[in-house]
């Protein structure tokens, strides 16, 4: 018999034919949830309670890198192995995110509209800016942020690093207060943390330079979205672009979706034709790893292997 394995939100197609015969693929209607030992996660929210619904559950498998919509004490109380495929988005999101830098500096969907609207000042209307010989403060040097900063390098950008967590190489690694001070584009790739949280908040805002540009393929939260609101209503931020934010997603009458300065997708960064596969894929052999009664690499609750020894 097959493994059924829960899917929260419906495959791209043909994605199904990624599992192969020994799985069911079921959902993502909940009322399967509770037949399964396998989930694999998407985007939707795992609080405590929806383990409650679910006591076969062994392994919940994120389709990406972040982890903060799965309950972790949760999982491990009930225990639940909650896995990631911290290397399956890094490329495309990478490319979004410098993709979302050129959209916001150039002011594309803008001047997109103004040809549209058959308007003939153009030329004199475009707020575009040129990058090379700009600073930009790259926040998070992992695997994504490390691609970005050397991607700007690579424009003439002068780049500057902040994370306290790895030591850098090739780039100038700073402090936080020196990214704020001196940085005419900061782009975001850390996790969403008690500790990034509000990052940007309105006293960051107001140590940054006149003029700045942000710049979240991270995760919403890691911005105060009323005080980046703010920011662009005074002019202390020239213009924003966004995957992420908060709330997501946001409502069609919500103000960031309807200003000439700010661009916004609607958190589809990892959601490229490899990027989706490489997601998928890891996030089915976790699965099947758990399954089987092996360790995958990328546990992210691995003291739930402490309780499920004790336990036994």
């Amino acid at each position: 018999m097959p493994e059924r394995i829960y899917i929260d939100r419906p495959l791209p197609p043909g994605f199904d034919q990624l599992f192969g015969p020994e799985w069911e693929v079921v959902g993502p209607d909940p009322e399967e949830l509770p037949s399964c030992r396998a989930a694999i996660a998407g985007a939707s929210l795992w609080p405590a309670e929806r383990f409650a619904a679910a006591e076969r559950l062994e392994v919940i498998s994120r389709s990406g890198i972040g982890y903060d919509t799965v309950d972790l004490a949760g999982a491990t109380e009930r225990g639940v192995v909650v896995c990631n495929t911290p290397d399956a988005p890094t490329i495309s999101t990478a490319e979004h995110a410098i993709s979302l830098l050129m959209a916001a500096s150039k002011f594309t969907a803008n001047n997109v509209a103004r040809l549209r609207a058959g308007r003939a000042d153009f030329y004199a209307a475009n707020e575009a800016i040129e990058l090379a010989g700009a600073t930009i403060g790259v926040v998070g040097h992992g695997r994504i942020g490390s691609r970005v900063a050397t991607a700007c390098a690579g424009l003439g950008m002068r780049v500057l690093v902040c994370d306290p967590y790895v030591e850098v190489s090739g780039h100038e690694q700073v402090g936080f207060d020196r990214i704020l001070a001196e940085s005419r584009v900061i782009t975001l790739h850390t996790p969403l943390t008690d500790e990034t949280r509000n990052l940007l908040n309105a006293d960051t805002f107001a140590s940054m330079l006149d003029g700045v540009i942000i710049i979240n393929a991270a995760r919403g939260g890691i911005i105060d979205t009323d005080a980046l609101i703010a920011a662009l209503d005074s002019g202390k931020v020239y213009a924003a672009g966004l995957d992420v934010t908060d709330p997501e997603p946001l409502d069609p009458d919500h103000t960031l979706l309807h200003r000439d300065n700010v661009v916004v997708t609607p958190h589809i960064a990892s959601a490229t034709d490899k990027g989706r596969v490489r997601m998928y894929s890891g996030a089915i052999e976790n699965a099947r790893m758990v399954l089987a009664g092996q360790r995958p690499v990328n546990v992210v609750n691995p003291e739930v292997y402490e309780r499920l020894e004790a336990d036994l």
